[in-house]
């Protein structure tokens, strides 16, 4: 068996997504990877376990119009560093991210999260830190699996994180085209080609595999679950029907027990829908900012071009 090769800027960064808005940056013990494109008010987007900034490829450029973007690669994933335990677990990944926009000198107004993303920012917020007007759940991973599975979930990898040859066996096999064929199926998506390559990419190497064995490994849900209804800012659940990795229902669950959420149901995509649809996700984004206030109104954004087309007509 031979296992695959641990990500190297120098060789795998030039063609990366958007390569041209990454910077390094060290912000507590780790050296972050992260991207940072466009201006206007902040908007942290957050990628889920075993993905990278490359997930949010399709959205960035688009949303620099009106936002400040800044999509980190998540602690021990991507280009990011290791983490210890305690950094892969949620409080520990919600101080990291407080820790690295402090670094950036970033003040977010909104967060996007996918999947464990979500809850990530789910913490920050309920923690104040950072503190965010607005929150967009897309297929979010925010309650502990239900029955045999969340029982089964935390043990099994953390046995599986602790074996040294497990992070080099598995980016062995998911380096194999059919293997991970079958585990994006198994999420209920259908990503692009490029896509795939960068997900195949990612799963050879042993380094990012071991960062997403950790970070299962010291989930804990529960606490979250318990205090998400004291939220208290806007949150839009995004559900995908085809999503086979987080039940759909369990989001519409959460809208009846949280004050400040409301469900929005998409009747396309799986678990990975923001990379299918790149574009409705983006223009559904700049929605919930012009209803939470991050960003203006339409209404208010063409008083505001009269204004200035005044004010220069005075000058001239």
């Amino acid at each position: 068996m031979t296992s695959g090769r641990d990500l190297d800027w120098n060789r795998d960064g030039p063609d990366w997504p958007n390569a041209v808005h990454s910077r390094f940056v060290r912000a507590g013990r780790l050296r972050w990877h992260v991207q940072v494109a466009g201006a206007g008010p902040g908007l942290l987007l957050l990628h889920g376990t075993g993905a990278s900034t490359h997930s949010w490829a399709g959205m960035v450029e688009e949303l620099a119009r009106d936002f400040t973007v800044v999509s980190p690669d998540l602690p021990g994933h991507g280009f990011t560093g290791a983490a210890s335990q305690y950094g892969l677990s949620l409080p520990g990944m919600a101080h990291g991210i407080a820790e690295l926009v402090d670094a950036l000198e970033v003040r977010p107004a909104m967060g996007v999260g996918h999947s464990a993303g979500a809850a990530i920012l789910a913490r920050c917020t309920l923690d104040r830190r950072p503190s965010l007007r607005a929150l967009v759940s897309l297929n979010g991973a925010l309650v502990p699996f239900a029955g045999v599975a969340g029982r089964l979930f935390s043990p099994l990898a953390k046995l599986m994180a602790i074996n040294p040859v497990t992070p080099g066996f598995l980016s062995w096999r998911l380096s194999r085209p059919e293997a991970f064929g079958r585990l994006i199926a198994s999420t209920g998506s259908s990503v692009d080609p490029s896509s795939a390559a960068l997900y195949r990419r990612l799963a050879s190497s042993p380094r990012h595999v071991a960062g997403a064995l950790g970070m299962m490994a010291n989930w804990d849900l529960r606490r979250l679950a318990r205090e998400l209804p004291e939220l208290g800012i806007p949150l839009l659940l995004v559900a995908a029907a085809g999503d086979r990795t987080v039940p759909p229902g369990q989001a519409a669950d959460l809208a009846g027990r949280i004050p400040s959420a409301r469900l929005e149901t998409l009747p396309w995509g799986g678990h990975l829908a923001h990379e299918e649809r790149p574009a409705e996700i983006a223009a559904l984004i700049r929605r919930v900012a012009r209803e939470s206030g991050v960003l203006p109104a339409p209404g208010d954004m063409a008083a505001s071009c009269l204004e200035n087309k005044m004010d220069t007509r005075t000058v001239n």
